[in-house]
């Protein structure tokens, strides 16, 4: 299996270089905004019987009228949408004059097209593609989750946006190379040249070098006061040595009973993680970021508000308020990923608990508190990082009452409040923190749930006729074809062909 991961670094720029940048990203904002015009020209159009590109009920679907031409929808529609402009007399054209005296029309079509990368305008209507897609979905029912709006113009800013380019090989070298000029760390980019980074790209290169992995697209994103590239590339799988590998049925033909970990979220601790015999093995106190940096946050805010619209000065507040953002948001994605890092390279097993986060944030004296501890983003960190070490996430329903059930007897308290942070069972004098009753709840769920016996892919398979054992789980296995045929100059070793065995597994 292969998987797709990203490498993120800090820019070192020179003065010229980030004009370059800036002249990139005003370029995918042109382009998205201007395909965006196109669509919707073209969708009006269409409804006014001009061009019936559409349906009669205005679906991009397949008409029941005559077809003079189509409203662009997809990516690829886009694209050749976009081209044809740019290169058209509506995009650019030259007056030019003789020495007669007559005026000649000349089109030049976009005339700084040239000075950018053509990949930027590509990928950003592909971005413009992509939105549309999710609106229709969402309108027709095909998309689950919260209502998603039709794609908006993109405005100017001093301090944000960003541009994406593909790796293309050209003339057999590839157009995104690293370690190019002399400079180890460093990054070439077509159409930009060598950029400076200030991190070291050792471990990227190396994954490079050997076959391990193959750079897919980066993106470079401007940010408060920082410039950043993130390089996605397709990876080969982890090393067995830092992986859940599944043992053989005669050295461990059953999973033991503790080998089941649940992981509680809530907001006095972000997380608790306990096995099902009562043994707490993890429990982080919530950072409250958003709560510690409020207040300068609230100053910061009234310094931009006390500023003159449109005024230099309200533009150095603007940026520092942003900083301040900024500030908050990775003091609370770096403390996310020790919880995640911490949890899947120590337990193979792991239980969560399917949150209403939707509804517990449209009550207005929760809403901030379950913002800032971000439970949706630690339990997306958990799977995704599971799956690249082959373990198992299993997701319980969320109408168990994981905090109301005695961890010992069974016995369900109706009367527990939010306030209460022990749990005391009148059944059988159990006294244990809620947090941790919780967490012990849910791993003998998915104890009682699942089999005692692996499967040889290191699978707990739910039991036959169990219908609460149908929830989602997270597997991650070996495909039994290699992702990529091969990889030029290395014999022809595709990414499974590294480091990794060929087991299939078992049906």
């Amino acid at each position: 299996m292969a998987r797709h991961t990203s490498f993120r670094f800090c820019l070192d720029l020179s003065v010229e270089q980030e004009r370059v940048l800036s002249r990139h990203v005003g370029a995918a904002r042109f382009a998205y905004n201007q395909a965006l015009r196109l669509h919707k020209d073209a969708y009006a159009a269409a409804q006014r019987g001009q061009t019936p590109g559409v349906g009669s009920d205005g679906d991009p679907g397949n008409g029941d009228g005559p077809r003079v031409g189509r409203v662009p929808w997809t990516g690829f529609d886009l694209i050749n949408v976009f081209n044809a402009w740019k290169r058209s007399e509506a995009a650019g054209r030259r007056f030019l004059v003789e020495p007669s005296g007559i005026v000649r029309v000349e089109v030049a079509g976009l005339a700084w097209r040239d000075q950018v990368s053509s990949e930027v305008f590509e990928e950003a209507t592909v971005d413009l593609g992509r939105g549309l897609k999710a609106w229709n979905d969402s309108r027709t029912g095909a998309r689950r989750g919260p209502k998603v709006g039709f794609p908006r113009f993109r405005r100017k800013s001093l301090t944000g946006g960003s541009f994406r380019i593909r790796n293309k090989a050209r003339k057999g070298r590839a157009s995104i190379r690293f370690g190019d000029g002399g400079h180890a760390r460093s990054v070439r980019l077509p159409k930009i040249g060598v950029l400076r980074v200030r991190e070291d790209t050792r471990r990227l290169r190396r994954m490079i070098s050997r076959g391990r992995a193959r750079v897919l697209h980066v993106t470079v994103s401007r940010g408060v006061s920082r410039w950043w590239i993130s390089i996605t590339v397709e990876a080969a799988d982890l090393h067995p040595a830092v992986r859940h590998l599944p043992q053989s049925a005669e050295s461990s033909p059953q999973v033991r009973a503790d080998d089941w970990v649940g992981v509680d979220r809530g907001l006095h601790a972000l997380a608790v993680a306990g096995s099902a015999d009562g043994v707490e093995v993890l429990r982080v106190t919530n950072l409250r970021a958003l709560r510690h940096g409020l207040p300068r946050l609230r100053h910061l805010s009234r310094a931009v508000s006390r500023k003159k619209k449109g005024s230099k000065n309200r533009q150095k507040a603007a940026v520092r308020l942003g900083r301040q953002h900024a500030r908050i948001r990775d003091r609370r994605h770096h403390t996310l990923h020790q919880v995640s890092n911490q949890l899947v390279k120590n337990h193979a097993l792991l239980v969560l608990e399917d949150l209403n986060i939707t509804g517990m944030t449209s009550n207005r004296k929760l809403s901030r508190a379950v913002s800032d501890a971000a439970w949706g983003e630690l339990a997306r960190q958990i799977a995704y990082k599971q799956a690249w070490r082959g373990g198992q996430v299993l997701v319980v329903d969320r109408w168990f009452p994981s905090s109301k059930t005695c961890s010992a007897c069974g016995t369900l308290h109706k009367g527990l409040t939010l306030k209460d942070r022990t749990f005391g069972c009148r059944q059988c004098g159990l006294v244990m923190d809620r947090d941790l009753n919780a967490a012990v709840n849910l791993a003998a769920w998915a104890e009682n749930h699942t089999r005692t016996v692996t499967d040889g892919a290191g699978r707990g398979a739910a039991r036959v006729g169990d219908r609460q054992a149908a929830g989602p789980v997270t597997n991650a296995y070996r495909q039994r074809t290699p992702t990529q045929p091969g990889s030029r100059g290395r014999g022809g070793k595709g990414l499974d062909d590294v480091g990794t065995s060929q087991t299939a597994p078992a049906a």
